[in-house]
């Protein structure tokens, strides 16, 4: 039998799998490998991994005969039922204090579920979200670890070595939280970049659309704004594919076709908001702007019969509009965070978890595909207010909007003018106007309820908590309806 001398085990050598060992081993842990396709492991040893002391292993128990105790057993394979027929498979060859880590893509409740199943068979479980995609996972990915804390001493050490660093050496990885809480705040970082996709999307649509951009000018455009506010990955990566060029020369991205896919993150992120009674409406609509996407056939047969505005020119200024559009992105940028913030704000109290809004900011900054300057402000505005109510109520995010609403509204208004979609900027400025009323026409939609359903109201002249029912028609009996709070 092998020594047991390597510090950690990992099963799946997909893309993501190869690239995260191969990270572990340049920080000098002994990494044991398997994949379920067993030729894969020594096709792994004989190429990406060779001259490393990376160890292959061809059966599960192998693989756990090689690692030090406690054993450390991590799976980066698709989420789903794979996972749990694959924690079935290692259990055996585990004892007591021993580890499993999920790093796959997993929902929060299954990962909540797993926590208990295993607790109660005397093993540690951590549902981790890894964020960077390929490139991440080989030189530094955002980490968010969750589960079991007893877990967390025995895999901070490696986590926080492969994880990006910030400018100061900080990790882009930190405890989040027990149970699904690593998880969960993974679907909410994953329905965030659905959001940021989306209004760069629109971005670009009105760009085209209004003033007739080509890709090449674009990619410049987008250069300049990565050098300020909008500085991130996103914005960084979509100035490059502009740029790109097909083998005839012409923009690639003009030939892609316009039908987008998902993996179902961000469908996840919606439905929990809806559970939680949080209105995350940009990733709503960035959601639903795929699937409409999705009706390529459709669409086109519509563009036949479906009359659209008059063509005019957008505006005569376009340096004008090209910074309206951008302070538009910012401002529709800050409402798609404030909203994500307030799902996990009412996620952590529903759970009981008691996660670090600001380091959660901290755990983005780097190596996933949200990072960018921005999110230095978030952990700011947490590092300042701990127990900040939303993020618009802090001095930089409410003077941002304030100052850059005129464009953003301006924005918006060419976009409707002219007969050019944008879901996510309009539905993240209906929230603003929302949020920054201090009475909406809730009044009215209570005294429908009330009158078809006899729901039941509380009034302005009278303490809260307190409910009023009116017999509108005079025919009506005085029993009332119940109601519930989302």
């Amino acid at each position: 039998m092998a020594d047991a001398t390597c510090d950690i085990g990992l099963i799946g050598l997909a893309v993501m799998g190869q690239n995260i060992v191969l990270n572990m081993n340049d920080h000098n842990f002994k990494v044991a490998v398997f994949n379920r396709t067993v030729s894969k492991v020594d096709d792994f040893l004989a190429n990406e991994a060779k001259g490393t002391k990376i160890v292959g292993a061809h059966s599960i128990q192998e693989l756990t005969s090689l690692l030090k105790r406690p054993r450390r057993v991590m799976m980066l394979i698709k989420a789903g039922d794979t996972v749990d027929k694959m924690i079935e498979q290692i259990i055996p060859y585990l004892e007591a204090g021993d580890i499993i880590i999920d790093g796959g893509n997993s929902h929060f409740p299954d990962t909540t579920r797993r926590t208990k199943y295993l607790a109660e068979k005397g093993i540690l479980f951590v549902g981790t979200g890894v964020s960077g995609g390929e490139e991440g996972a080989r030189l530094g990915p955002s980490m968010m670890p969750g589960g079991n804390p007893a877990a967390w001493p025995h895999v901070k050490d490696i986590f926080q070595a492969v994880c990006a660093k910030v400018e100061d050496g900080t990790p882009c990885c930190d405890w989040v939280g027990e149970d699904g809480a690593g998880h969960f705040v993974k679907m909410v970082h994953n329905g965030i970049e659905y959001g940021d996709m989306q209004l760069i999307c629109e971005a670009y649509d009105l760009l085209q659309r209004c003033l007739g951009l080509k890709p090449d000018e674009l990619a410049e455009i987008f250069t300049e704004w990565n050098k300020g506010e909008l500085d991130s990955y996103l914005i960084e990566i979509s100035s490059q594919i502009f740029a790109k060029k097909d083998d005839d020369g012409k923009p690639i991205v003009d030939k892609i076709l316009d039908r987008a896919g998902q993996k179902g993150t961000g469908k996840w992120t919606v439905i929990s908001s809806l559970d939680l009674g949080q209105p995350v409406t940009l990733i709503g609509e960035s959601v639903f702007a795929r699937s409409l996407s999705a009706l390529k056939d459709e669409r086109i047969n519509a563009s036949k019969v479906l009359e659209g505005p008059a063509a005019k020119d957008a505006t005569d200024d376009r340096a004008a509009f090209i910074e309206d559009v951008r302070r538009a992105l910012y401002c529709s940028k800050i409402i798609s965070y404030a909203q994500g913030y307030m799902l996990l704000r009412a996620a952590a109290k529903e759970n009981g978890w008691n996660l670090n809004f600001g380091g959660i900011a901290l755990m983005w900054r780097g190596g996933c595909i949200i990072r960018s300057q921005f999110l230095g402000k978030i952990k700011e505005a947490y590092d300042k207010t701990p127990e900040l109510e939303n993020l618009l109520l802090d001095s930089f995010f409410s003077g941002a909007l304030n100052k850059y609403q005129a464009s953003w509204r301006k924005a918006v208004v060419h976009a409707v003018e002219l007969g050019v979609p944008t879901p996510a900027f309009s539905t993240a400025l209906a929230f603003f106007d929302g949020f920054r009323s201090a009475r909406l026409p809730a009044n009215l939609l209570q005294a429908q309820r009330d009158f078809f359903g006899a729901h039941t109201y509380e009034r302005v002249d009278k303490p809260a908590g307190q409910f009023f029912h009116t017999n509108w028609t005079g025919h009506g009996g005085r029993v009332v309806s119940t109601t519930y709070n989302a």
